[in-house]
């Protein structure tokens, strides 16, 4: 029994801090070269999907069409955004042979691996050196330091104002059969150019009172934009302070405001 109870121990994964030092490098003369990126699942965060459509130069529309699949579920208001594999070995489709054709752009889970980050705030190795050789090479990084390396912190930010989002949600019996609130939530969150019509080409900005500096700000970034959109969201799901009705204004239901 003692045997046993150790042996789980031994299989629980490490947790490991910020400052903790892991060897890492990945590179092309390496035998295991890009096959972290096949026969995996990748979640898109909106944050995600903004970078790699604008990365490839296609629509929001266009992205889904091609790149992605959408798994959604009863009372759930956001479906879950899972890029879409291609072939028999499930191969990403921004990989080639020379290696990832999308690597300033690519999705959070791609930055952090080797690394995931665990409920508590601290990190864990997804793999071992008998399946990813660059845990073998001699390059040390301190995780705190690499996170920075690999331009995580934005995609955190960006994750952390999705999760006001999604965490309420998560707690909540929601009996909603309007389908025009489950398209202005996805429309918010993973369709930014659609978002932008809605802002710019609808009646918007004539019922809400913004600040000529948001709008220039939101007109020409999309980082800002969809920091916007998930403001929208608290204010019209949460029923949060985060957008003012204009004085001779008529406030609309929620479902009215995406027609």
């Amino acid at each position: 029994m003692r045997k046993k109870t150790q042996e789980k121990k031994a299989k629980k994964p490490l947790r490991i801090d910020p400052e903790h030092v892991f060897q890492f490098r990945c590179s092309p003369g390496l035998p295991c070269f890009t096959q972290c990126c096949q026969d995996v699942n990748i979640v898109l965060t909106p944050y995600d999907v903004l970078r790699l459509k604008n990365a490839l130069g296609i629509s929001s529309d266009e992205f889904h069409d091609r790149h992605t699949i959408l798994i959604s579920k009863e009372k759930k208001l956001i479906p879950m955004v899972i890029l879409k594999m291609e072939g028999g070995n499930k191969r990403c489709p921004f990989v080639s042979e020379a290696g990832c054709r999308v690597y300033a752009d690519r999705p959070w889970a791609c930055r952090m691996y080797p690394l995931d980050i665990n409920d508590d705030g601290t990190f864990r190795l997804v793999t071992n050196p008998q399946r990813c050789k660059g845990l073998e090479q001699d390059e040390k990084w301190r995780i705190s330091e690499w996170l920075v390396d690999q331009g995580v912190p934005v995609y955190d930010e960006m994750n952390a104002l999705f999760a006001q989002v999604t965490n309420p949600l998560r707690t909540m019996d929601l009996d909603i059969d309007n389908p025009r609130i489950y398209k202005m939530m996805f429309m918010a969150c993973y369709n930014i150019d659609k978002f932008r019509e809605f802002v710019f080409k609808s009646t918007f900005l004539d019922r809400f009172d913004v600040d000529p500096t948001e709008i220039d700000k939101i007109e020409n970034n999309d980082l800002e934009l969809l920091k916007f959109a998930f403001d929208w969201i608290q204010f019209g799901i949460f029923g949060k302070k985060t957008f003012r009705i204009k004085g001779n204004a008529i406030p609309q239901p929620l479902e009215e405001t995406t027609s």
